[in-house]
């Protein structure tokens, strides 16, 4: 607990921009129509893959002792592939959906 403590400590800066990201993200998801939900979503789902590399990065370059480090970017990597894969079924049926109907068989 104290090393997480500590981590957060030593990096408040980021933990405020985290937090402002966050309050930034829901204001302009909220201000996009509805229309433009799924191919905004989509897009920015793939885009984690810049999470999956950062995270591998921070993984490989933490100490064998540095568990938070370490916890945090194997969460990373998981959650983030978990967005990719889901972005690219998202995009993969928005695509189906904008298919002409000569195309399905």
């Amino acid at each position: 607990m104290d090393t997480l403590l500590n981590f957060l400590s030593d990096h408040i800066e980021l933990v405020y921009i985290v937090i402002l990201s966050i309050f930034l993200g829901i204001e302009v998801i909220g201000r996009v129509p509805s229309v433009l939900h799924t191919p905004l979503m989509s897009g920015a789902n793939a885009i984690h893959g810049v999470v999956i590399i950062g995270a591998i990065i921070v993984m490989g370059k933490a100490e064998s002792d540095n568990y938070a480090a370490l916890i945090l970017g194997f969460l990373a990597v998981i959650l983030g592939t978990l967005n990719v894969v889901g972005g690219f079924m998202v995009t993969d049926r928005m695509l189906e959906m904008f298919k002409g109907k000569k195309d399905r068989k």
